[in-house]
């Protein structure tokens, strides 16, 4: 990350100026009211410090040098323009947006050139100071403080430190129609959160170390429809001693394309994946259902076990896997062995062990053992500055964003009915996507 930090940047000019939440400018009267940037304030964060409840911050296109952090609840803030509205962390900050109060929508630009994450949404107090080093972990023995209610929406997030879009000890939220690219961890990522009751659809995740990992996520997560093309990993649902809330359990995974994640211009993460589409990693009772999962040249599917924490209970249903390395892998280097996964109805070729869509068939018995095998992967290249990633091209913009007023964000989000998500076609969201699929 020092070398990385002394890397020189171009400086670009733009509206915003500093993060110094001194409350510049003037609200215009009335309630659930817009505020202008620069129009009414000066700066993103002098407009959020005016906000009130149910108030839309509106952002007019320029190159914003700050850091927003958003404490008020029910406020939006959104871009006249997604791709020219840019805050832009100058490789000085660690985060372009966090978020720490419930009801806030994040809508219509872009966040890049932050030492840690694009977008942070989280109730940890030790997530939001983004202590440096410690990304944004929360290991100590207080209990969890859960963010409630968020939407990120039509947000680009490019050359993030660690995470493009990152829920952290949130629950109730939706990150939907965003793109995310040179993450030096992974583009999107939901962890400790337990029941998490989030919704990830309809993104772009690709020349990210990791596409979407969610990390001890538990409890109605849902990971539907997106585009996890071009990373040197794909997607992973996996347990982690560095957060709280061990085991993960309980994602469903459903529609996804998962596809060429063997990107040679992306960040190296620090363990070295490459070449897999899914990875399933101490993670238990995930369902996997109806993604096509093509072209990832180590695996399709890998499920295998964290230290002491065994995968259990994994169901692998009617997806279509082609032209992997291995369609199907698991494997237990640890003396932890999985039980009870299994596999139905999907279109594979190979898996190892050998012959696993027969002798690991759906349903199995909880305490069936999982077979393992191994395989030979291929060796990982070294990976590029999170800084040097190709530029995302333009995405689609929030509709009518100059004239709807501020977002009101539920409770609790609508839950995606996982039965009626169809198998993805190759071409899922490819208009806005740099890497393509053969």
């Amino acid at each position: 990350m020092a070398a990385v930090l002394g890397t020189s940047t171009l400086v670009l000019a733009g509206c915003g100026t500093g993060d110094d939440g001194s409350g510049k400018g003037s609200r215009p009267a009335g309630e659930q009211v817009t505020i202008r940037v620069p129009a009414d304030a000066p700066t993103i964060s002098d407009a959020v410090s005016l906000a009130q409840p149910g108030d839309l911050v509106l952002v007019a296109p320029g190159v914003y040098h700050e850091s927003v952090k958003v404490d008020t609840a029910q406020v939006t803030v959104r871009g006249e323009s997604r791709d020219t509205v840019v805050i832009d962390g100058q490789l000085q900050r660690p985060n372009g947006i966090v978020v720490t109060a419930p009801g806030v929508a994040v809508e219509n630009l872009t966040v890049k050139n932050n030492t840690q994450n694009g977008v942070l949404v989280t109730g940890s107090a030790a997530a939001a100071a983004g202590t440096p080093g410690q990304g944004g972990y929360d290991t100590g023995d207080e209990p969890v403080t859960f963010l409630k209610s968020f939407l990120v929406s039509h947000v680009t997030a490019t050359r993030n430190g660690l995470y493009g879009i990152y829920a952290f000890s949130a629950q109730d939220g939706v990150i939907e129609h965003s793109y995310a690219s040179g993450s030096a961890d992974s583009g999107i990522y939901v962890g400790q959160c337990k029941p998490c009751r989030i919704v990830v659809r309809d993104n772009i995740a690709e020349l990210n170390a990791v596409g979407y990992e969610g990390t001890n996520a538990s409890g109605d997560m849902y990971v539907v429809g997106n585009r996890f093309v071009g990373n040197r990993v794909g997607l992973t649902t996996n347990s982690d001693h560095q957060e709280k809330l061990l085991p993960q359990q309980g994602s469903h995974v459903a529609g996804n394309l998962v596809a060429a994640n063997q990107q040679d211009s992306t960040p190296e993460q620090a363990d070295g994946g490459w070449g897999i589409g899914i990875g399933i990693d101490g993670g238990s009772d995930n369902q996997v259902l109806r993604n096509r999962v093509d072209g990832n040249v180590n695996a399709g599917l890998v499920i295998t076990a964290t230290a002491d924490i065994p995968p259990n209970g994994n169901q692998i249903v009617d997806n279509t896997f082609t032209s992997n390395g291995v369609d199907v892998g698991w494997t237990f280097p640890t003396a932890t062995q999985g039980r009870g996964n299994c596999l139905r109805g999907n279109d594979l070729a190979t898996t190892v062990p050998a012959q696993l869509a027969t002798t690991a068939s759906c349903p199995v018995a909880d305490q069936s053992p999982t077979p393992s095998g191994t395989w030979e992967s291929p060796r990982p290249p070294r990976g590029i500055p999170f800084t040097d990633v190709a530029a995302p091209a333009p995405q689609p913009q929030f509709p009518n964003a100059t004239t709807t007023g501020a977002t009101a964000v539920p409770a609790v989000p609508a839950l995606p009915d996982i039965a009626t998500i169809p198998l993805p076609s190759a071409s899922l969201l490819a208009d806005g996507a740099l890497v393509r699929t053969s």
